[in-house]
């Protein structure tokens, strides 16, 4: 059942939007809630009034929570940002030249920083200092911290790796399927491992024994994916609905996706509630929809029009969503408003 006669209700409604005149490249909520938009000319947008802080000489391409409050980003100019709750700075780390394309964040009992700069995956202390440097074959597309902290993956050509943050050990030596991969996700009980492909696949591995997992028939390519919390499902982008494949019941090899929230375009953006079985949906025509996955409802946030969703993501309550798209636009819906 859907509900999508007026598409703008709920952002008018309960939501809060600006324009920001440059393309949203990432986007997060920290441990207290506060909201941080990261954009394509270098600035981060911190708080509900949008705070323009100076972050980066060029492009802040991934933004992550850190750890002890704020954000953390990684830019164009090769600069890792602490950016805090005040509005204040501080670099990281430099990484000379080379741009910092990937970045994930731990806030667990040892919080953990992971930033992937060319080749290279940097595991960091919440401070800035390099614990560890892991060569990888090829450019790191993806990274991902599973649940406790304990493992890193990383996406990469011709497969992906999985090591432990506290030692040099692969955990499956052989993540191997040939072909570009784009990006990475950990099942939250550890069982399973799954990369975005270039080719309009998905591919996954079982933990720890390494059994393939193909997941195919999309008409783009899955540029997002992410578990529910309860990881029965994966949730995709790149199709004109949700694409939820069952890890459950001997899934998801041999039983077909579930699909919700057919909207006019294809999704860009996926994201997992981190409480709930409910999952948003960007659109690249600026639609967003949440989708209640065991209900099979669906609902309305914003029309389309405004841009491709370039970012999407939940507070860590789940009572707020944000996303932003590549025309600027951004807002936060408030679902306990």
């Amino acid at each position: 059942m859907s509900d999508l006669t007026d598409l703008d209700e709920l952002l008018s409604k309960r939501g809060r939007s600006a324009q920001f005149g440059a393309y949203v490249t990432a986007l997060a909520f920290d441990a207290s809630g506060l909201p941080g938009f990261a954009l394509g000319d270098g600035t981060l947008r911190l708080g509900p009034d949008h705070q323009s802080i100076a972050a980066h000489d060029g492009a802040a391409l991934s933004l992550s929570a850190h750890p002890q409050g704020g954000f953390v980003t990684g830019g164009d100019d090769g600069r890792l940002v602490w950016t805090r709750p005040d509005g204040g700075t501080q670099e990281l780390h430099k990484f000379g030249s080379k741009w910092v394309e990937q970045l994930a964040a731990f806030a667990g009992k040892s919080p953990l920083l992971a930033a992937a700069v060319g080749k290279m995956l940097y595991l960091m202390s919440p401070g800035g200092e390099v614990l560890k440097e892991i060569a990888h074959p090829s450019t790191v597309t993806g990274i991902a911290f599973d649940a406790k902290g304990k493992r890193v993956a990383a996406s990469h050509y011709n497969g992906a790796s999985l090591w432990f943050t506290a030692s040099g050990s692969l955990v499956a030596p052989k993540l191997e399927w040939k072909g570009s991969h784009t990006g990475v996700a950990i099942h939250p009980a550890g069982e399973a491992l799954v990369t975005a492909m270039q080719e309009n696949a998905l591919h996954g591995w079982t933990l720890p024994g390494g059994k393939h997992m193909r997941m195919s028939g999309y008409p783009s390519k899955p540029e997002s994916l992410g578990f529910t919390k309860s990881g029965k499902w994966l949730a995709t982008a790149g199709a004109e609905s949700i694409v939820l494949w069952p890890f459950f019941g001997g899934g998801p090899m041999g039983k077909p996706p579930m699909e919700l929230g057919m909207g006019d375009g294809v999704i860009k953006r996926v994201a997992c509630h981190p409480q709930r079985e409910v999952v948003a949906a960007g659109f690249n025509t600026g639609m967003v929809l949440v989708a209640d996955v065991g209900r099979e409802r669906v609902l309305a946030v914003c029309g389309p029009g405004r841009g491709s969703v370039s970012a999407l993501g939940w507070s860590q309550n789940g009572a707020q969503l944000a996303f932003g798209t590549e025309e600027g636009f951004a807002a936060i819906v408030d679902f306990n408003g």
